[in-house]
This record gives structure tokens, C-alpha cells and sequence, in this order.
């Protein structure tokens, strides 16, 4: 076994422990640094880790004994973390979306193309046992022919329980950008490439009263749409459809079902890496819980970056954050324009995963 793997993050906020869960004691890296605007938050992260120093964003991409970066900023600043990475010969690997824009993420992979170097980009929830079980179950013909999905993130705003959240309701945020990747990724795994998309959307309120934290009561403005819904043309001929909202209260709705010939399978919340799948046969009586079969068993945020690391092919990668972010904004522009639109991208789907033990992937 070769030197652990040296590891620089950026951005110490609330999804950071998350990360750590998972690579702070990890045998195959080393978490060497970390930055924050908020010197003092990175300090006292640092002092949680064996042998990191907290550094000054700019000395942190600039060091030569970082090999990747993990780039956990808002999404505003991802290319403007991940650009200079880039240009150091260093790897990045991103929290979603890759970027708020198609041109930005563009110029981002030609970029590292240019250099040689991998990027990656979150989600990696997709690669836990839930959507992969239900891929497996997809593949092996449980289902039929596939046919449709249908896809339902509602919820009431993060202003309820996020102490800052107004990046949410800013250019660059709304709940298909914050959270459809999640679920057009797994749709991706389950049903292929999306080639073209039909979309709507609405705003319900202008502005919104934050009710967590220090700042509760306060008003903050909502300049993005807050419910998105539309049509995904899958390149195999299966019709998804999506909804996001910060505008619902509650559903009842599968997080994903998907639709065959001769079987319904439930998938669930693609924001987690585990949950039961049910299938439901033509003919059948009633829901079958189906064994885990496939994916990282008990995996964090995370696991994306260590598959990069060790897959010929990562899996969590730019190329499929790249076609997500194209769906997502044609879904947007299709809203805004009335009109279909055709994708400008492609991805293959991401290699299979077997079912990998936790005690295996730890190792």
C-alpha cells in the first residue's frame, strides 16, 4: 500500500462533517488542510484532525502536497475554487452542482481535460445500496421493459431550518438546482441519458421569513423559481417526470418509481444511500422488499471522492454532474421559453457497482 492520498478542503460548513465521517480516518487519504472564509471555523476543524492545518484559501490550492481538492463551497463559488485547483494540476472533486451554469461547467472540464486531471462531482448518495439495488433490479429484467418514471422532492423551504439559506432562493439555487441532481442523477443510473426536456415552473412568493437560528424572522428575497416540474426523454425511450418544490407542504409520493412492462419498482430517497426497494409485480398480491443486492454498503458522503480514487472510470464524475447540470437548465429554460428542448450532452451510464461491504471499502 502506497502513501495515504493528500486531501485539501475547502468550505468547513455544515455538509463538511458529513464528509468527514467518512475520510477523516480513512487508511487510503490523509487530510492535509482545510480553508474557509471563516478562518476561525476552519481553525477548529483542523484541530479535530491529526496533522491538518487550517490555511488561507489561495496557500491551500497553491500546495504542492495536496493531490486533490475537495471542494465544498456554495454553489456560486465552485468554479472559482475549482478553476485555480485545476490550473495547479491538482483533482477536484465538488459538492453539487458542478456549477450554476452550463458555459461555467463547460470551460471547468475542458479545463481539466487540458491538464490531465480527474474531476468528480457530488452526488455519490446514488452509489449507496438503495439506488443500486433498484438499478440492479432494473437491469436483471424485474420490471420489464422500463417505460416511465416519476420523480417528487416537496418540501415547505429550507428557510425553516437552514440558519443561512438564502443562497437557496438566489440566482444559482431553487430547488431543482439544490436538489434534482440528486434524483436526475439516480434516474440517469436507473434509465440512461436524458436527450431532451419539457419544463414548467412557478414562484410562489417573493420573498420568505427564515425560522431557525440567530436570524429567525428576518425576510430574505426569492428571486429563482420555487417549484419546478417537467418531462425527461430518456435516450431508451422512457418518459420521467420530475417535480421539485419549496413550495409544498408535505407528499406522500415515492421519492422515485419506476415503471415497466410488468413490474413497479419503488426507489428510495436518492438524498440518502440506503432504503428499502419494493417491487410490486403484475399479477402480485402486494409491495416485495427487495435484499440489498448492489452498492457501498453503509457509505457516507464521501465515497464518491474514494471511487474516484480507485475506479478506472469514476462514477461520480464531471461528465455526469456536466449532462445533469444541462438537464437541469434546459429544464429551466424549456420553463421560461415554452418550448421542448434537445440536450447539448451525453454520458454513459456509470459502470455497475456489486455489493460492496462496509468493512471492504474502509479497508
Amino acid at each position: 500500500m502506497g502513501e495515504p492520498h493528500r486531501i485539501g478542503i475547502v468550505g468547513t460548513g455544515w455538509i463538511s462533517g458529513a464528509y468527514l465521517e467518512t475520510l477523516r480516518d480513512h487508511p487510503a487519504v490523509t487530510i492535509a488542510a482545510v480553508a474557509d472564509l471563516d478562518a476561525a471555523r476552519a481553525a477548529k476543524v483542523a484541530d479535530g484532525i491529526p496533522g491538518c492545518r487550517a490555511l488561507p484559501v489561495d496557500d491551500l490550492l497553491n500546495d504542492d502536497s495536496i493531490a486533490t481538492i475537495l471542494n465544498l463551497t456554495v454553489p456560486a463559488a465552485h468554479a472559482e475554487i475549482a478553476s485555480p485547483a485545476i490550473k495547479n494540476g491538482r483533482q477536484v472533486y465538488g459538492e453539487k452542482p458542478l456549477t450554476s451554469e452550463m458555459s461555467t461547467a463547460r470551460a471547468l472540464l475542458d479545463q481539466a481535460a487540458a491538464q490531465g486531471v480527474a474531476v468528480g462531482c457530488a452526488p455519490d448518495t446514488v452509489l449507496g445500496t438503495g439506488v443500486q439495488t433498484a438499478r440492479a433490479a432494473v437491469d436483471a429484467g424485474a420490471i420489464g421493459r422500463p417505460l416511465s418514471a416519476v420523480a417528487v422532492m416537496a418540501t415547505p423551504g429550507h428557510e425553516r431550518w437552514h440558519h443561512q439559506p438564502d443562497f437557496y432562493y438566489l440566482p444559482g439555487g431553487g430547488p431543482l438546482l439544490d436538489m434534482g441532481p440528486y434524483y436526475l442523477t439516480a434516474l440517469v443510473h436507473l434509465l440512461g441519458p436524458i436527450v431532451a426536456v419539457t419544463g414548467a415552473a412557478s414562484r410562489l412568493r417573493v420573498s420568505r421569513v427564515i425560522s431557525a437560528g440567530p436570524r429567525t424572522g428576518e425576510r430574505i428575497p426569492v428571486e429563482v423559481d420555487t417549484h419546478v416540474t417537467g418531462v425527461l426523454h430518456h435516450l431508451g425511450g422512457a418518459l420521467s417526470t420530475i417535480t421539485t418544490s419549496f413550495d409544498a407542504v408535505r407528499t406522500t409520493a415515492a421519492p422515485i418509481e419506476v415503471h415497466g412492462e410488468t413490474g413497479t419498482l419503488e426507489v428510495p430517497d436518492p438524498n440518502h444511500f440506503a432504503g428499502d426497494v419494493r417491487l410490486f409485480s403484475l399479477g402480485g398480491t402486494d409491495w416485495q422488499t427487495l435484499p440489498p443486492s448492489a452498492g457501498y454498503a453503509d457509505a457516507s458522503r464521501g465515497i464518491g471522492l474514494l471511487d474516484m480514487l480507485t475506479a478506472p472510470t469514476p462514477r461520480a464524475s464531471g461528465a455526469l454532474a456536466l449532462h445533469v447540470l444541462d438537464a437541469m437548465t434546459a429544464l429551466l429554460r424549456s420553463a421560461e421559453e415554452g418550448r421542448r428542448i434537445t440536450l447539448t450532452t451525453t454520458v454513459e451510464r456509470p459502470a455497475a457497482l456489486p455489493l460492496i461491504p462496509a468493512a471492504e471499502w474502509r479497508a
